[in-house]
């Protein structure tokens, strides 16, 4: 027995480059004919993160809603010293956050600043 199925060819032209097509198969309720539905599958995409500030054993970065730090510190300096480093690390990377902000607002205008408030 043969069946006919409706495929957009947009789905036709993915499956002869080899490529796989997710989606679904039904009958249409009206017409009686199978047609395959291709999902909409697409990559999320999101701007990448600004770097704020390049540490010596990490990074500081900001995003659309957040500030990010990481720290990584070998385990062989031991306790006192991992906590030292990560400390100074810390107080560096604070440092240079406030300095961007303090130049940013130091270019707003008197109205922009105003608005805030």
């Amino acid at each position: 027995m043969k069946k006919y199925i409706a495929i957009e060819e947009e789905v036709l032209v993915r499956l002869v480059e080899g490529k796989y097509v997710e989606g679904s198969l039904h009958r249409d309720q009206w017409t009686g004919v199978i047609t395959f539905n291709a999902y909409n599958r697409k990559p999320k995409t999101r701007p990448k993160d600004r770097l704020i500030c390049a540490l010596e054993n990490g990074w500081l970065k900001e995003s659309a809603e957040r500030i990010k730090f990481f720290n990584s510190v070998k385990k062989e300096l031991g306790a006192v010293q991992v906590s030292e480093v990560m400390a100074r690390e810390l107080e560096t990377a604070m440092n240079a956050l406030l300095r961007e902000k303090m130049v940013a607002f130091r270019m707003k205008t008197i109205e922009e600043i105003m608005d805030e408030v």
